[in-house]
């Protein structure tokens, strides 16, 4: 099983245990407010289920981790990417909002960064809906560029929103 460390944090892969944090994290309001509207909780459960195999670098699914505070040992979020073409990866992340603004999202992706080049990734990428200034920071924090808006690219609350899309060469 995939094991992370940082200076204050453990990533670990999801398993089934940690239904509840996954779930929470998809029904808090602060949390999903730039991702998604709500679910209902049959789609949140497919959602983590299809997170739970293995994970290898052919996976069509989601490398989660879950992020455990080393000093606390409490869950708050979980952090990963997805393969979406061979060399090329979808970096994301979700904090609980006590958790937020702590960097604790920039330090979680700097160790995908860190797994994704060990594997032997070229590119990685992240989407973010205009608005979420905070995951832009962490882009640039993690030395991302912003590359791209795709406008009107989804529908959130009821108002179609931008995409802004972020890069990063890790072999630049």
């Amino acid at each position: 099983m995939l094991e992370l460390h940082t200076d204050r944090l453990y990533l670990r892969a999801l398993v089934e245990t940690d239904w509840p944090l996954f779930l929470t994290l998809h029904r808090e309001p602060e949390t999903m407010r730039h991702v998604f509207d709500e679910l209902p909780e049959s789609e949140i459960r497919r959602g983590f289920e299809h997170r739970l195999p293995a994970w290898t670098a052919k996976a069509e699914h989601w490398l989660c981790l879950v992020m455990t505070d080393k000093a606390t040992q409490q869950d708050l979020g979980v952090t990963g990417l997805r393969i979406l073409r061979p060399g090329h990866a979808e970096v994301g992340y979700l904090l609980l909002p006590e958790h937020q603004g702590l960097g604790f999202g920039t330090e979680s992706l700097r160790a995908v960064i860190g797994h994704a080049t060990a594997i032997g990734l070229g590119t990685l990428e992240a989407t973010i809906t205009d608005g979420n200034v905070a995951s832009c920071r962490v882009m640039d924090k993690c030395g991302f560029t912003f590359e791209r808006r795709e406008p009107d690219a989804y529908l959130l609350g009821g108002t179609w929103r931008d995409d802004l899309i972020y890069r990063l060469d890790l072999h630049g």
